[in-house]
């Protein structure tokens, strides 16, 4: 499923990825719970953020 989606990820990606809202795709990355880098003003988020706060969220 994830294999999908390319390395480094955007807002957008991250929201279709997780099935959620672009607001809750923020939310989660300005709470810390997805680790993201900011580049001026766009979030970019490694896959494998996202894959660690997966299984972080499934324990």
């Amino acid at each position: 499923m994830l294999d999908n989606y390319e390395d480094i990820l955007t807002v957008n990606d991250l929201a279709d990825m997780l099935k959620i809202g672009k607001n809750t795709a923020y939310q989660l990355i300005n709470t810390g719970q997805i680790k993201s880098v900011k580049l001026g003003r766009i979030h970019r988020i490694p896959r494998q953020n996202v894959i660690d706060y997966i299984i972080e969220k499934s324990r």
